[in-house]
């Protein structure tokens, strides 16, 4: 055996004992020429001593380790003094005196250091470059470790209500889901492509038809998008689908699952059924369909307060029956100086509106603002009583179509809830948001899915689609936490001719629905049953729940915000003859130098 034990198990109750231990250098101290080295691996640290009054060849061999050599030692396990005892890790009662010690690799000098609080400080890009040696690090082994518990708890929950784990291609057909795919060429047939899949979701649909009743799959997906903290070109998501469903079948099944996530990390388990809300209240109260519901400071009408107003702007607003609404970020008034108010109301303009307007009210209880010298006394009263104004309070108002009025408040409140600290509170807090429009607008003004085209309608909004369309609700449901959307699901259409109708209204022709979704459209010709499924964004629960700050502190190998590999240097060139093989030429236009 190369080991008899791990460099973190060992304990007073091994004292007397000889054995093995293999792991990395941490540290070498010597102590007038006696050598103490702290050998690691994933399981913690052991400290070894090496007297050269034992073996002199030994101790010479010792204090030539440095930093990240691997080494092995065979030795006999001793008490610490007393006075010596590291209460502060598992093997702090004793330490191996060592006479046999093998340098197995010897290391170069690391690009950064190894300890957590000099680590933290190291650029990303240099990290994620020495990604092997980052991954050394015990928060990195940690959320590795996490993770791999997150992933057992929910294949043991859902293989406990019977669902089958099933695997789906990853080279696939290129059909329109949101987001540019990733191409293939294919060898075999000239000038045809392979899609990596963007999400499984036209064959776990397939697989109901087959009678599969209860799939699931920690399914790998890709999508060719702008990146951001939490998104990656490639990422994991729970994939599941059911058949003989409704909605609350789902959210069920979803609800058990964030719960095992949360036991699996160490965290209580929420009250089950998570809190729900529909994708009408969510805008109007939060401003966002993924409210963060760790703090208020609740979007509030001021219609009412206003509705006689002599004040131009508002009365304007009301007159066209639009909005003014306005949200209290209580107690912030000094921590917000002009050059942030100036900020914000840039955020505003480009949410659409003509500005901002808002009242400080500094700690004597004055308000400081320039619209409220056009308030009417009752209309100031209406004001306080509305938004509970005290003093230290920052108000803060948007007046314009209600979905421009949402959106710009609804980023506002984050950005207060930031500088207030209210959302670091340490809560996990979860919402289901349900009830989405069906259909929303593109820039041209023709409809498109909020969801995706599989999306089910409620039935009672059916005869909506003929006559008003994006009146129409979807049977779709969104899981978020803390102001994330972990995940999404819907009710499918099962029926072909519905599902067909479906891209009608969405301006796809006959050619293109057979062309790119015919095999699904045949599928559903055979006997669909009712089905309905969700998907959980896996890197992004992880994230949340080990406490990570972008998803690629959860995944071994990310790519970095330009999707770039920087271990592997990928993506990067190929050989001509690669390209010939699977017939493409190169025709990239050549950037003048400036």
């Amino acid at each position: 055996m190369l080991r008899t034990h791990t460099c973190g198990e060992l304990t007073a109750a091994h004292v007397g004992e000889t054995v093995k231990l293999g792991g990395w250098v941490d540290t070498v101290r010597d102590h007038g020429g006696i050598i103490f080295i702290d050998l690691r691996d994933k399981y913690g640290i052991t400290q070894v001593v090496f007297d050269p009054s034992d073996s002199q060849d030994a101790a010479a061999i010792a204090h030539s380790t440095r930093s990240e050599y691997v080494i092995s030692i065979k030795g006999d396990v001793i008490a610490r003094p007393e006075s010596m005892i590291n209460a502060s890790i598992a093997t702090g009662a004793i330490e191996i005196k060592s006479t046999d010690i093998t340098i197995l690799n010897r290391s170069e000098t690391p690009p950064f250091p190894l300890e957590e609080a000099k680590a933290q400080k190291v650029s990303e890009d240099l990290r994620m470059q020495y990604r092997y040696l980052d991954l050394r690090r015990d928060s990195m082994q940690m959320h590795m470790k996490k993770r791999h518990k997150m992933s057992l708890f929910i294949r043991n929950y859902l293989d406990s209500l019977d669902f089958t784990e099933v695997e789906t291609p990853i080279l696939t057909k290129s059909t329109p889901e949101g987001a540019r795919d990733y191409l293939v060429p294919n060898r075999i047939t000239p000038g045809t492509f392979y899609a990596l899949p963007q999400a499984p979701q036209q064959y776990k649909q397939i697989l109901q038809v087959a009678c599969t009743d209860r799939y699931f799959q920690m399914a790998r997906c890709f999508r060719d998008e702008d990146l951001r903290a939490d998104r990656q070109p490639e990422f994991t998501q729970v994939d599941i689908e059911m058949s003989w469903v409704e909605p609350e079948d789902i959210y069920g099944v979803i609800d058990g699952i964030l719960a095992s996530s949360m036991e699996a990390c160490g965290h209580e388990r929420p009250a089950l059924p998570l809190p729900r809300m529909s994708w009408h209240d969510a805008m109007n109260t939060y401003g966002s369909d993924k409210p963060d519901l760790r703090f208020g400071m609740e979007l509030t009408s001021l219609n009412e307060v206003f509705s006689n107003t002599e004040f131009k702007v508002f009365k304007g607003v009301i007159d066209s029956g639009n909005a003014i609404k306005g949200i209290n970020a209580k107690g912030i008034a000094q921590k917000v100086p002009g050059r942030v108010i100036d900020e914000w109301t840039e955020i505003a303009k480009e949410c659409g509106l003509g500005g901002m307007a808002y009242i400080k009210v500094n700690e004597a209880g004055d308000w400081k603002s320039p619209i409220t010298k056009f308030f009417s006394e009752s209309e100031l009263e209406g004001l306080k009583a509305a938004l509970n104004i005290e003093a230290g309070d920052l108000v803060l108002f948007a007046a314009d179509e209600l979905m421009k009025v949402n959106e710009c408040l609804g980023k506002l409140r984050l950005l207060a809830a930031d500088i207030s600290g209210e959302a670091n509170t340490g809560e996990f807090k979860f919402t289901w948001v349900t009830e989405f429009p069906l259909f929303e607008t593109n820039t041209e003004g023709n409809l498109v899915p909020m969801h995706h085209p599989f999306t089910s309608v409620y039935p009672e909004d059916m005869d909506l689609l003929g006559t008003d369309p994006l009146a129409a609700r979807a049977q779709a449901y969104d899981v978020v936490l803390n102001g994330v959307e972990l995940g999404s699901g819907s009710i499918r259409i099962h029926d072909p001719e519905v599902q067909s109708q479906m891209f009608t209204l969405l301006r796809v022709s006959e050619e293109e629905k057979k062309e790119l979704f015919g095999h699904l459209l045949k599928a559903l010709s055979f006997g669909a049953p009712p089905h309905g499924g969700f998907a959980i964004g896996y890197d992004r629960l992880c994230c949340l729940l080990i406490g990570g700050e972008t998803i690629r502190d959860v995944i071994a190998f990310p790519k970095n915000h330009k999707g770039i590999d920087l271990m592997m240097e990928a993506p990067g060139s190929v050989s001509k003859k690669q390209l010939r093989d699977v017939y493409i030429e190169l025709d990239i236009p050549e950037v003048e130098e400036v």
